[in-house]
C-alpha cells in the first residue's frame, strides 16, 4: 500500500485533517499520529531515545571506571563507528529486499539482547574492556542495520505531505531523548548503580518490539527489481544518489553543516578558558545542551515550517541559518549569549533534518529507500566526528573562538555557492 493511500486499521480510507487555524498552526504538527501504524513506530521511537542514552552514558562510565583512561573511551567509540558504518549500508540494502518490518523485529531483539549481556556483563564484574568494546560493537552492528529500515518505512506509513510532520516529530523525541536520557543516567547511577541501567534499557526495548510487532508487513512493493543485499547492489545505491542531483545535494548540505559547522570538540577548551568566569562545569554542561534544547524547541513549534511546499529552499535556508548561528556563537564572550546562538543553530538543524529526510523519502523510489537511508546514517554518524577532528585541529592552530567563527562563516558561503551553483535543490519542492 502506497503512503497516498493510507487506510485506518478497519480498512477506510484515512481521512485528511483540516487545517489548523489560529495558535495550532505554530505547534507540532501531529497528523501522523492519528495513523496507527506510524503512531507504534513514533511510540517505539520515544522508548529507544532514552533508552539507548542510558547505555551511552554506561559504557563510557564503565570503561573509564575500569581503565582510568579517556584514551580508552575514545578507541571504544572508534570500535562502535566502524561497525556502524558498513552495516548501516547493508542494513540499507537489506531493507530493499525483505519485509521491512520482520527486518525491525530481529534487529530490534538483536539490540535487546546486546543490552542484557551489557548488563550481565557489569553484574559479574567482569571488567573487562575488549568484552565491553566487543559488544559495543556488536550493538552498533544491529543498530547500523536498524535504522535504515526504520525510517525507510515511514514513507510507507503516511502520505507524501505528511513526511516533514512525521520527520519533525521522531527528530524531536529523539533530540529530547540525547537532552533527557543523561541526565536520567547521571540521576540513576548513584542510586541504582550502573549495571541497572543496561537493564532498564534492554526491558524498555521489550516495549519496542511489540509496537514493531503490531506494525502492518512491509514487503518490497510489487515489481521491485532488487533480488540480493551483496556490494553490487550497495555501488547501485551510490550511483542512484549520483543520478539524482537533489539527492546528492541533500548530503552534500548535511556534510557542509556538520564538517565545517559542528563546534562540539572545543566545547571543553570554551569552557575552561572563555567561559571560565561562569564556573567551567556549568558552561561545559549548557554548551553540550544547547544545541538539543533548541532541537527539540525547533520540533515543538514545527507546525511553522512543516508545511511548507519548497523543501529545497527550506535546506538552503536552514544550513545557511546554521551556519550563521555558529559564526555568532563564535564571536559570543557572554555564556548565554553563546547558549542562545546554539539553541538557534539547533532549530536550524531540525528544520535542516526534517526537509532533507522528506527529500530522502520523496525523491527515492521504494525500492531505494533503504540504501537511501543507509548513506544517511552514515553521513550522520561520520560528519561530526571529522568535525570533531578538524574543529580540535584549527581550534589548537588559530584558537577556539577564531576557529568556530570561521567554521560557520565557511558553512554560509559553501551553502550559498553550491545553491547558486547548482539549482536542483533550489527547484525541488513537493
Amino acid at each position: 500500500m502506497d503512503a497516498s493511500e493510507s487506510t485506518t486499521e478497519e480498512g477506510e480510507p484515512e481521512p485528511r485533517a483540516p487545517h489548523r487555524r489560529g495558535r495550532r498552526r505554530w505547534a507540532m504538527d501531529t497528523r501522523p499520529l492519528r495513523r496507527p501504524a506510524y503512531r507504534r513506530l513514533w511510540v517505539s521511537t520515544i522508548v529507544t531515545a532514552v533508552g539507548s542514552q542510558l547505555t551511552a552514558v554506561a559504557v563510557p562510565k564503565q570503561i573509564y571506571d575500569i581503565t582510568g583512561s579517556s584514551a580508552w573511551v575514545g578507541a571504544a567509540s572508534l570500535a562502535g563507528l566502524v561497525p556502524l558504518i558498513v552495516f548501516a549500508l547493508w542494513g540499507g540494502a537489506i531493507a530493499d529486499i525483505m519485509d521491512r518490518r520482520k527486518l525491525l523485529l530481529i534487529t530490534n531483539s538483536g539490540i535487546a539482547v546486546t543490552s542484557l549481556l551489557f548488563w550481565l556483563q557489569a553484574f559479574l564484574g567482569l571488567e573487562s574492556v575488549g568484552a565491553l568494546m566487543l559488544l559495543l560493537a556488536v550493538q552498533q552492528a544491529f543498530w547500523g542495520l536498524n535504522a535504515p529500515a526504520r525510517t525507510a518505512s515511514i514513507a510507507r506509513l503516511v502520505p507524501e505531505d505528511e513526511l516533514p510532520a512525521a520527520g519533525a516529530l521522531g527528530s524531536t523525541v529523539m533530540q529530547t531523548g540525547q537532552v533527557a536520557g543523561p541526565l536520567l543516567a547521571g540521576a540513576l547511577i548513584p542510586v541504582i548503580g550502573l549495571p541497572e541501567l543496561y537493564l532498564i534499557d534492554a526491558l524498555a526495548l521489550c516495549v519496542t518490539v511489540w509496537a514493531v510487532y503490531r506494525l502492518p508487513a512491509l514487503p518490497p512493493l510489487a515489481g521491485s527489481a532488487v533480488r540480493r543485499a551483496g556490494v553490487k547492489e550497495i555501488a547501485a545505491g551510490f550511483r542512484y544518489i549520483s543520478g539524482h542531483t537533489v539527492l546528492l545535494l541533500s548530503f552534500l548540505a548535511d556534510i557542509i553543516a556538520m564538517v565545517l559547522g559542528m563546534p562540539r570538540a572545543l566545547f571543553p577548551q570554551l569552557a575552561s578558558q572563555t567561559y571560565a568566569p561562569y564556573g567551567e562545569g556549568l558552561a561545559l554542561g549548557l554548551l553540550f545542551a544547547a544545541i538539543p534544547i533548541g532541537a527539540v524547541l525547533g520540533g515543538l513549534f514545527s507546525g511553522t515550517f512543516s508545511r511548507a511546499r519548497r523543501h529545497g529552499w527550506m535546506v538552503i535556508g536552514a544550513v545557511v541559518a546554521w551556519g550563521v548561528a555558529i559564526a555568532g556563537f563564535g564571536l559570543s564572550r557572554n555564556l548565554w549569549v553563546a547558549v542562545a546562538f546554539l539553541a538557534l543553530a539547533g532549530v536550524a538543524d531540525m528544520v535542516s533534518m526534517v526537509f532533507r529526510g522528506a527529500i530522502l523519502l520523496s525523491a527515492a523510489t521504494d525500492e531505494m529507500r533503504g540504501r537511501m537511508q543507509g548513506v544517511f546514517t552514515v553521513v550522520v554518524a561520520g560528519g561530526p566526528r571529522l568535525a570533531d577532528v578538524l574543529h580540535g585541529t584549527a581550534g589548537s592552530a588559530f584558537g577556539p573562538r577564531t576557529a568556530v567563527a570561521g567554521g560557520g562563516l565557511l558553512v554560509v558561503v559553501t551553502m550559498l555557492v553550491l545553491a547558486a551553483s547548482v539549482p536542483a535543490l533550489r527547484r525541488y519542492r513537493v
